[in-house]
């Protein structure tokens, strides 16, 4: 398409020269609302509280109180209100402060926006848009709202979120481009017609968000609570039917089986998961890691393979022109004049390849007017533009070679050209191959005298002149062979997947101990069926000349095996495979459209930096599945002694004020567990969700816990001859010793004496012990049903806390045992 009808400026009604004043925007933008398909902003604290407190246990323990209120029992309903209230208002807390750290850590990377404000060009998050606003759309943008083109030249945009087609589509004035697609090539300028819910793709995002893909951490929480659900609903009807059975009195029972219920229930969990993963990303934000989702911290942490393309990770990035030459090997002036007038007046993506062409000597250009622009794409690997010399018109191509020399039948030697026989053609290879062998990066430059038309397409590309190559130098990264050499050490598999020639490929990454003996190439995936790559890709560590597409299907072969798997990478159409990934990763220089895709954010580039946020993910991952074991171990232990005790006891062996107080306390003694250390064999390799260890945890734990209570129910009924009172204090302070000094164990996979706990942890536990055995020395003890226990319960408590730890201990071992990487 000629320049001179490129641009043909159409302005909607409303907009203005210097497009919309602030006022009048922040006005719209008041009324309108933000330019949201799916709103971001969090919930309140307000709606938090009620959220919890539609919970049906919650419920169940309110409905408890009222009925306890109504027939004179105020001190009990009291109790049971402050308990509830207690746990919600902490759970609240904790979760709304995590959410809003990660709410500012998220719009360090939110989308943003160039419109013109008070007739200045001004950048401004996506979310500030609003119909009528002008904005400015260039190569690697992600369109921020649906709108009407008024200038455009060279457009082409990928929408095939909209509309399923997979290459490149040309805009022209007057056309709409909508959100959710992004910008391949070319500029223009345009006019907000829509923003929000009210554009195009809001339908199709609301779709796609009512219906997440589930991660593999979401599916082990799912199955977690299934298993805590089946145990709560099995032992609270037994308890409460058993106790009816008995004619014990109806609310008393009832109170007691809520009590067990919530007992058992690790209702901490939520805030536990936010807390940890949220502080995890507090700390990879000051290591410039964004992580834009908190289960993504998780999955990076499982992350047990990563595909990544090697520009910018084992190399740094930094293309230098080495050399232009002809066809033959001569240094050629004429290519670097070509291929610096198509990268001149190249409107896509600028590559580190453009730039190192014009970070040399520059070259004057002003002979050569730009009358049309065919986009690079994947499937071509080539870019074309036509430009207009006097009165002669060029199509001047470069790309890599496999994509221009097919095209090419006259190669220049010596200033002439001269038809591209076998033997020229098998010439100019060995050229390239010897580039490609020493590491180095090569494009082909290729003319065509073409007739003037109104525009040109990819069918133009064809009976070219072969002037010549470049040749680009990329030196490694200094740590790239120390952090390939750690990952493999943590268990994490480095699989370069790059478009690039073999040879290149193969020589960076044998430098730098990534297994070179065997590439596989597109060309070969082409041929292969998606059953048969799957044992391919686990084997193979170089992937070679590969699209888009097929890079998906890598990762998707990879996830059918069982493998967690990350992708890093920064262009438009690396957007599916950051997508299809168990974790996607780019870095802040990718485009739009690759970090809009993508989970974690690398503030800087290098595979180092990843490296942090795995180990981070791990820890936090770890720091879960601690109050995981510990709680449903001790929970179910604890409510297991009280279920089978009240069968066989006269009355209930506590209260269920006292239990609520019980299951608190002790929850309060984990909310430091993020804070925790994590053992260095657990951060050594990937772990994933286990549920059968919890249910093992739970089911071999449990019940030694019940052996020491049932010890304590003997030594106090035929010991200290304790009444029903003093019965339900010993059992409360020894349940809450126990429960609360086992974390000491079961927090490490290791021995507890090797493994120091974080100060907050050893704080918040011993301090709980201590109000459990200073309780019923307080005023408090008589409204809570406790009365102080004799001196001679100390040693019995010391001596049977600490027998119980070194057992739990033994067994800890032995269930951990068949984890990797866990016990030592």
């Amino acid at each position: 398409m000629a320049e001179e009808t490129a641009v043909r400026p159409s302005r909607p009604p409303e907009t203005v020269d210097g497009g919309l004043s602030s006022d009048r925007a922040a006005a719209r933008l008041r009324e309108i609302g933000p330019n949201e398909v799916l709103s971001r902003r969090g919930e309140t604290a307000a709606a938090q509280a009620l959220a919890q407190l539609r919970n049906p246990l919650i419920v169940v323990l309110l409905a408890a109180s009222g009925l306890s209120f109504v027939v004179g029992e105020f001190v009990e309903a009291g109790i049971i209100v402050v308990m509830v209230l207690l746990s919600v208002a902490l759970n609240v807390a904790q979760t709304y402060r995590s959410a809003r750290a990660v709410a500012l850590l998220r719009e360090t990377v939110a989308p943003r926006a160039t419109a013109l404000r008070d007739s200045r060009w001004v950048e401004l998050l996506a979310r500030d848009l609003v119909p009528g606003d002008v904005i400015r759309l260039s190569a690697g943008d992600l369109v921020p709202a649906d709108a009407r083109l008024m200038e455009a030249r060279d457009l082409h945009l990928h929408e095939a979120a909209m509309t399923g087609e997979s290459l490149p589509v040309e805009k022209r004035p007057d056309d709409s481009v909508f959100l959710g697609t992004s910008v391949v090539s070319g500029s223009a300028i345009a006019a907000v017609t829509a923003t929000g819910p009210a554009t195009a793709f809001a339908d199709v995002v609301a779709r796609l968000a009512a219906r997440p893909p589930e991660t593999a951490f979401e599916r082990g929480i799912r199955e977690f609570g299934l298993l805590i659900l089946r145990t709560v609903v099995f032992l609270v009807l037994f308890v409460l039917a058993v106790n009816l059975i008995l004619r014990r009195p109806a609310l008393e029972s009832l109170l007691f089986a809520a009590a067990l219920a919530v007992g058992l229930t690790p209702e901490f969990l939520p805030m536990i998961t936010t807390i940890t993963l949220a502080q995890g990303a507090v700390r990879l934000a000051r290591k410039k890691v964004i992580v834009k989702h908190l289960a993504a911290l998780q999955n990076l942490g499982s992350m047990d393979v990563l595909c990544s393309d090697k520009t910018g990770t084992l190399t740094a990035g930094r293309m230098t022109l080495v050399a232009a030459v002809d066809g033959f090997g001569a240094t050629s002036d004429r290519v670097r004049e070509f291929a610096y007038v198509n990268s001149f007046h190249e409107t896509g993506i600028r590559s580190p390849l453009d730039s190192a062409i014009l970070d040399g000597p520059a070259v004057d250009v002003s002979a050569y007017r730009k009358l049309d622009e065919i986009p690079f794409d994947f499937e071509r690997r080539r870019l074309s533009v036509v430009v207009a010399n006097g009165t002669r018109t060029f199509l001047i191509a470069k790309g890599s070679p496999e994509g221009v020399l097919p095209l090419c039948v006259a190669v220049e030697e010596g200033g002439a050209a001269c038809a591209l026989d076998g033997q020229r053609r098998s010439r100019c290879e060995t050229i390239c191959q010897g580039f490609f062998a020493a590491g180095q990066r090569v494009l082909a430059v290729a003319v065509r005298e073409v007739p003037s038309q109104a525009s040109y397409g990819p069918s133009d590309e064809d009976a070219l002149t072969l002037l010549g190559f470049l040749v680009f130098a990329d030196p490694l990264r200094p740590d790239a062979a120390e952090t390939i050499a750690a990952l493999r050490r943590d268990g994490v598999a480095v699989k370069i997947v790059t478009g690039d020639n073999e040879l290149v490929a193969g020589h960076v990454c044998s430098r730098v101990g990534i297994d070179a003996t065997r590439i596989v190439l597109g060309e070969e995936l082409e041929r292969t069926s998606d059953a048969a790559l799957g044992p391919i890709a686990e084997q193979t560590a170089i992937f070679a000349r590969v699209s888009p597409g097929q890079k998906n299907r890598i990762l998707l072969a990879l996830k059918t095996r069982g493998h967690a798997v990350g992708f890093l990478g920064d262009g438009i159409n690396d957007a599916p495979s950051l997508r299809a990934a168990d974790v996607g990763i780019s870095v802040a220089g990718g485009v739009e459209v690759a970090r809009e895709a993508a989970e974690i954010i690398l503030l800087e580039p290098g595979l180092a930096i990843l490296h942090t946020g795995i180990v981070e993910g791990r820890k936090a991952f770890g720091n879960v599945m601690k109050y995981l074991l510990m709680g449903t171990s001790s929970n179910f232990g604890n409510m297991l002694s009280m279920a089978v005790a009240s069968l066989f006891l006269p009355f209930l062996p506590m209260l269920a004020t006292q239990i609520l107080l019980n299951n608190f306390l002790y929850d309060l003694a984990q909310v430091s567990i993020p804070t925790d250390r994590v053992d260095a064999a657990y951060i050594a390799s990937p772990q994933r969700w286990d549920i059968r260890l919890v249910r093992n945890f739970m089911i071999g734990i449990g019940p030694i816990s019940s052996v020491f209570d049932f010890l304590t129910f003997w030594a106090l009924l035929k010991l200290f001859r304790a009444d029903e009172t003093l019965f339900r204090t010993g059992w409360f302070v020894e349940s809450l010793a126990t429960q609360a000094l086992v974390l000491f164990v079961i927090r490490t996979a290791g021995s507890p004496w090797r493994s120091r706990p974080s100060a907050p942890l050893a704080a918040t536990t011993l301090g709980v012990v201590a109000v459990a055995i200073l309780l019923p020395y307080t005023p408090l003890a008589a409204p809570l049903g406790f009365r102080p226990l004799p001196a001679s319960f100390a040693p019995f408590l010391v001596g049977t806390t600490g027998i119980y730890l070194v057992i739990v201990d033994r067994v800890k071992r032995r269930l951990m045992r068949p984890v990797p990487g866990l016990a030592r």
